[in-house]
């Protein structure tokens, strides 16, 4: 372990090429002036997630995990038995005593009963496969109630929220628009002014919710890859309150970004600019800070939490991966590495539990206090934080399960013991649904293979619970690439991924 400083611990490097200048966060929108500071590293860089399955984990191997990578044992090869009896010959009749009857030999009855009885078994084994997926018919059936067309083909979902009575949307070709829940009616959108035109008013990254004041983050650039600008906007009004450029002179050139809110701090995570502002006015509250003087970093976020992976060439320990407190910029814990971590998705905050790819391994852990952690018996699934698309936030803890989307000749739905490692279940052919903002902790889902239903879960057992019959959508992609809510009255909310797939529908 290292034992540098870490954000928010000593005051920033007064260095050419990491000091990063925002204008003053102002009420009035897209105001400047100069004062604020922000610290950024030199330019970070982030790779595209990799795609891949990610290691399979046997029983023996859940335990505890040292401080570097690549020193764990492989997965064991799963036993096949194969079944291949020898065919039974045939056997002469012979005469016997009782009676003058002929008696045959009885090795193949024995046989064809031992195969009745595996053709038996197998049969019910398929019962039960087929039973896993099957789910009981809802007494209950929803209706569309209303519908928004998505505002171009080549639209694209960035993000949204639900409020108590609001959908707020953002997407590359519809900007931000807020939506009453009631009847589908437009309540506000966003118009960036002029002083916006020259920096971009495409939204490229949102917070996954408002906070606690009804105050979100919303990036803007040219496109939806690259961000210029960082907003707080009022989610009742589409009021911005405030702004701050995520470029300067020194870091020209625009990158992807994304935003997460703890409490009154939003973290900005990008190529450029990593740090957190008071989400009423802007003002910075931490800058990251490089270990060295000639690092590179790349770094992830959720909600709550930031991990950088980084390589500094002045520093004896040259790579290390750190988790920062999104809040306030301390350092969780650091570790050091033998190569380059990248990771995948961050399907948890609290615990942090992601998915990190290594030159040795792919896994996904759940992470302690100390950087240490355990694996996830993922075997071949592929874990994501969302229903097939980065606007989805989908992935929960329900207590000390973590239920989440996953890919596997499919889509599924698993459930992981986060204190065991375990696989507790998996529910093919289902997306989860977010819940209404307060709601309890029940666990909503959409089935997807025949008619769709939205349908409870058990987060322990897997057990589903019919709740109500959908209509199927008229788009290709109906419920399974975007983001499903259900809403306070029990309505279920679906925003599809692409305008090719259509917009939004609310069925009640």
């Amino acid at each position: 372990m290292t034992t540098d400083s870490s954000p928010g611990q000593e005051a920033p490097r007064e260095e050419p090429g990491w000091a990063f200048r925002p204008r003053t966060p102002s009420a009035e929108p897209y105001a400047a002036a100069s004062g604020t500071r922000w610290d950024s590293t030199m330019p970070l860089r982030m790779p595209q997630p990799r795609d891949g399955a990610h290691e399979a984990l046997p029983e023996a191997d859940r335990q505890s995990w040292g401080a570097t990578a690549g020193h764990e044992p492989g997965p064991v090869p799963a036993a096949t038995a194969v079944l291949d009896p020898p065919a039974a010959a045939r056997q002469a009749p012979h005469a016997g005593t009782d009676g003058g009857r002929v008696r045959k030999a009885r090795p193949a009855a024995r046989i064809a009963l031992v195969l009745a009885v595996l053709v038996a078994a197998c049969a019910t084994a398929a019962v039960l496969l087929r039973q896993e997926d099957a789910v009981a018919v809802a007494s209950q059936t929803r209706t569309q109630a209303w519908q928004i067309p998505a505002p171009a083909a080549d639209d694209t979902l960035t993000g949204s929220w639900l409020t108590g009575h609001l959908l707020v949307r953002a997407s590359t070709r519809g900007g931000l628009r807020a939506y009453d829940l009631a009847d589908g009616e437009q309540v506000w959108s966003l118009a960036p002014g002029a002083h916006a035109a020259g920096r971009g008013t495409v939204p490229c990254a949102m917070s996954p919710a408002p906070g606690g004041r009804g105050i979100g983050t919303v990036a803007f650039g040219e496109d939806g890859s690259t961000c210029t600008w960082l907003a707080g906007v009022k989610a009742s009004t589409g009021r911005i309150l405030w702004t701050v450029p995520l470029t300067d002179h020194q870091h020209p050139t625009a990158a992807t970004a994304t935003t997460y809110l703890q409490g009154d701090v939003a973290t900005v995570v990008s190529e450029n600019f990593l740090g957190g502002v008071d989400v009423r006015t802007g003002s910075r509250v931490w800058g990251y800070q490089a270990r060295g003087h000639y690092c590179n970093a790349y770094d992830w976020g959720t909600d709550g939490t930031v991990l950088v992976s980084d390589f500094c060439l002045d520093q004896r320990t040259r790579f290390t991966l750190t988790a920062y407190d999104g809040k306030t910029g301390k350092r969780i814990w650091r570790r050091a590495e033998s190569a380059h971590s990248d990771v995948t998705h961050i399907l948890s905050g609290s615990p942090l539990v992601a998915a990190v790819h290594t030159a040795h391994q792919d896994a996904v852990r759940v992470f302690d206090s100390t950087g240490s952690g355990r694996k996830l018996a993922v075997g071949d699934d592929e874990l994501t934080g969302g229903n097939g698309t980065d606007a989805d936030h989908s992935a929960r803890l329900h207590g000390d399960v973590l239920v989440t989307p996953a890919t596997h000749d499919g889509t599924v739905l698993d459930g992981f013991d986060t204190t065991t490692g375990a696989k507790l279940w998996t529910r093919r052919s289902a997306v989860l649904a977010a819940p209404a903002p307060g709601a309890d902790d029940t666990v909503y889902a959409v089935t997807t293979s025949g008619s769709p239903q939205l349908v409870t879960i058990d987060p322990r057992t897997g057990r589903t619970t019919p709740v109500a019959g959908l209509p199927t959508g008229t788009g290709p992609w109906s419920f399974t690439s975007g983001t499903v809510y259900v809403t306070a009255d029990g309505g279920v909310l679906e925003l599809n991924a692409l305008g090719s797939n259509g917009g939004v529908r609310m069925y009640r």
